[in-house]
């Protein structure tokens, strides 16, 4: 397979760069490493601000030995929502995000500035996902370019309400006016709720296959079946945190049934009780539009 085009060592644009990249890490020295070096390659060169998530091993001093690495050292783990602290402080108007282990194509920043310079009430883009040495397509580029929600008139690319942290580029603006992540979810699935709110506050979101992010999944992982329990936990809370009754009891009845099956589901169900006074207390529904855009989505994925 011939890779995707990404020439670094094209001429410097004249422009300055209008995007800060935020990354949050933990205990992951080495991939960070490669990560921060790809990142530095960029032309024109983003700010860049770290957030270690009270990291065990020497993964902010690693990043402290790139001297244009802005870098916060956590005193506690506070998941992806340790992405909040980098946007606040991001002096350009725009944020991408990375992981600790992906980084951004040459040609991606400058290309997602000129369509949210045109687009203002785009308030992210979906970016497409590279993974590995051999480029190949993450599975979730084909359901973000065939979205059920379609394309709106002078937008760049569909509609979409869900994204890969690690390849979306955000007005921060906007994601301020969202609230950001939420501190309840750790990391996993954390996306969905910010998208709704996004788009409950009436901005926009967008896949747009030509912003390309390279991921190189790190082997410091969390087992298969953690990262599962965690999505699905997460999903569960969104929906108490912002759809209707119905649904709310819908998701619940149909996770207790999984539970006589798989006993494994007992610890997700742990997680959402553990949880659930917390997130009522933060419950909006969403506007009649929204709600009809998610539920859009919902049948979409049910019939796949």
């Amino acid at each position: 397979m011939v890779p995707p085009r990404d020439d670094r060592d094209a001429p410097e644009a004249q422009s300055t760069a209008r995007t800060t990249v935020v990354i949050v890490t933990r205990n992951r020295a080495a991939e960070l490493a490669r990560t921060l070096t790809e990142l530095r390659a960029l032309r024109p060169s983003p700010a860049i601000v770290l957030l270690d998530n009270a990291s065990d091993d020497d993964t902010a001093g690693t990043a402290e030995a790139f001297p244009d690495v802005e870098v916060v050292r956590l005193p506690r783990n506070l998941g992806a929502a340790a992405r909040n602290l980098g946007v606040a402080m991001a002096r350009t108007p725009y944020v991408a995000f990375s992981d600790d282990d992906s980084w951004w194509a040459a040609d991606a920043l400058p290309a997602a500035e000129r369509l949210l310079d045109a687009h203002p009430r785009l308030a992210l883009i979906a970016g497409r996902t590279l993974v590995g040495a051999d480029h190949r397509e993450d599975p979730v580029n084909q359901r973000m370019a065939s979205s059920p929600l379609g394309r709106l008139p002078g937008l760049p690319g569909p509609s979409v309400l869900g994204f890969l942290a690690c390849a979306a580029i955000v007005r921060k603006e906007a994601y301020l006016e969202a609230g950001g992540f939420s501190p309840l979810f750790g990391v996993g699935g954390e996306e969905g709720l910010l998208s709704l709110d996004l788009a409950a506050q009436g901005w926009h979101l967008c896949y747009v296959a030509e912003v390309r992010a390279h991921h190189h999944p790190s082997q410091r992982r969390p087992p298969t079946g953690r990262r599962r329990r965690t999505e699905q936990r997460n999903s569960v809370l969104i929906v108490w945190m912002r759809r209707p009754l119905r649904r709310c009891a819908a998701e619940s009845v149909g996770l207790l049934r999984r539970a006589t099956r798989d006993p494994g589901t007992l610890l997700t169900i742990a997680g959402i009780v553990r949880r659930l006074p917390r997130a009522l207390a933060q419950r909006r529904r969403l506007p009649p539009d929204v709600e009809r855009l998610a539920r859009t989505v919902e049948l979409a994925e049910a019939r796949n």
